[in-house]
């Protein structure tokens, strides 16, 4: 398969129009509002939406570009081929032994795909070819707030102090997939660059709380070298523990939403403070002459409020609910019986004149 430079998605089409810098004719906000990639639906022609710092990046040598594509695509295939090739190869066992030194066939092939991995580096390299990105995938509930936090760090946030020159979001499919990831890509214009690729790490997880996923070269783009390339080489140029320990970025991220979670409870108690302040307690009563007109305090409000403590019984109290009880007993006692029939009432006696 051969790659062309129209096959570019790390460059922006000419006239698009999900693309904006700080010369456009609207501000960012009202194009972060405009263009969300939860609500624009792909159709073919609007795969991404983008966002650039006015930074612009180096200018490439299209032909050393293109010079780097075909011989990068080349080569992979040539290893495609021979991990194909190891992987039927019954002289090589399906295990190493340490007695006889043999290698199994992981080992070949893992052998094989590094030595893969930094060919594909040195092409890159010998022809200038060097601009890459940072990766991070977002569910369709969250991306719209993520985009909006990356592209107002880039142009005026933290970002904005780092070697990152742009980045982009993929849309929403036209047809609805379940669990769907859009991709979100931070460039740059040298993904070798170690120290700059990692002073751009630092600010996403300190910063931005963001889970990475890792550092692609625009080189792997172009040959559609990804994790499930039949190749088996490392897409990624940078894995996020190549660069940072994972309790340090695990740290960071959570000191990060630690403060966002300090920050909120703050907010909430100046929002209770501001209200105090709007609506004033009442003042307590002052000692002297009493003053028909004056209301009572907050706290005598609700001082009278309360219900009045039950007071503990006395000896004589025992006495009178025993008797109360008693009597109750009696009552039930009597009701429990049956009723005896009413008396037959006596005719008076006749008088005699």
């Amino acid at each position: 398969m051969s790659a062309t430079i129209g096959d570019n998605e790390d460059a922006v089409p000419v006239a698009y129009k999900y693309s904006w810098s700080p010369s456009s004719e609207i501000s960012l906000d009202q194009y972060l509002n405009q263009a969300k990639p939860s609500m624009i639906k792909n159709d073919g022609t609007k795969p991404w939406i983008w966002c650039h710092s006015g930074r612009d990046r180096p200018e490439r040598d299209e032909q050393a570009v293109i010079k780097a594509i075909s011989e990068a695509q080349s080569y992979l295939t040539e290893v495609a081929e021979q991990v194909e090739s190891i992987k039927n190869d019954d002289s090589i066992p399906a295990r190493g032994s340490k007695k006889t030194g043999a290698k199994g066939k992981k080992e070949v092939r893992e052998a094989v795909q590094a030595e893969a991995y930094n060919k594909l580096k040195a092409i890159a390299l010998e022809n200038g070819y060097v601009d890459g990105k940072w990766l991070i995938f977002a569910s369709s509930d969250r991306v719209d707030s993520i985009w909006s936090t990356i592209c107002k760090s880039l142009v005026s946030g933290p970002l904005k102090d780092t070697p990152a020159i742009a980045c982009k979001v993929a849309t929403t499919p036209a047809i609805d997939q379940p669990n769907y990831q859009h991709v979100l890509c931070i460039y740059l214009a040298d993904i070798y660059d170690k120290d700059a690729v990692t002073q751009v790490m630092k600010v996403l997880l300190k910063n931005h709380g963001m889970k990475l996923s890792g550092c692609k070269s625009d080189l792997n783009t172009r040959i559609n070298l990804d994790s499930k390339h039949p190749s088996g080489v490392q897409s990624t140029v940078w894995k996020t523990t190549d660069l940072l320990a994972k309790d340090e970025q695990e740290a960071m991220v959570a000191a990060y939403w630690t403060e966002v979670e300090t920050s909120k409870k703050e907010a909430l108690q100046t929002a209770k403070e501001a209200a105090g302040v709007d609506q004033p307690k009442l003042q307590a009563k002052k000692k002297g002459p009493s003053d028909p007109f004056e209301s009572d305090s907050e706290d005598e409000v609700m001082e009278k409020a309360k219900l009045p403590a039950a007071k503990p019984a006395t000896g004589g109290t025992k006495r009178k609910n025993a008797e109360v009880e008693e009597e109750g007993d009696k009552g039930q006692e009597d009701t429990d019986k049956p009723k005896a029939p009413p008396a037959k009432k006596k005719k008076p006696a006749k008088k005699v004149f």
